[in-house]
């Protein structure tokens, strides 16, 4: 299965064609997603508690995921998606334009060279750090009496 969750996809054939959304669910399994605002279900909802009123309530249905396309970023176009190796890890890349749909690796799609990135200062604990302070001043005091 091609489709990830938080995709945007444009729905290809049924009553919904055209729409584009979001990715909120997958089931693998099944070879079903459910995108945002696609396949809208009405559903009563009962009231559960003395204060709560009962309605009528709009849900999205999953429809099958051979009928919805990944829309490329650059292309902003439904595309076919390749699998292709970009530092050692396995991605998928739009067919027509050769860019990066996984958004970990958006930015180093077509030949692009990574960049280097600094590691983040180290963080210390507050309470480590007053114990360290704590453990250096004792000595001192001793000294000084």
């Amino acid at each position: 299965m091609n489709v990830k969750l938080n995709d945007n996809v444009v729905v290809i054939t049924g009553k919904d064609a055209g729409k584009q959304g979001k990715v909120i669910a997958t089931s693998p399994k099944n070879g079903t997603v459910t995108v945002e605002g696609v396949n809208l279900h009405s559903k009563a909802k009962k009231a559960r508690k003395a204060n709560e009123v009962s309605q009528i309530v709009k849900v999205e249905g999953a429809i099958d995921v051979s009928n919805v396309m990944v829309v490329c970023g650059s292309c902003a176009k439904g595309v076919r998606v390749k699998h292709s190796v970009v530092d050692g890890k396995k991605v998928r890349v739009c067919a027509k334009c050769g860019a990066v749909l996984d958004t970990a690796y958006a930015g180093k799609g077509k030949g692009k060279a990574a960049d280097v990135k600094e590691a983040p200062k180290k963080r210390t604990r507050k309470r480590a750090a007053k114990a360290e302070e704590a453990a250096t001043e004792t000595p001192a005091e001793d000294k000084a009496e």
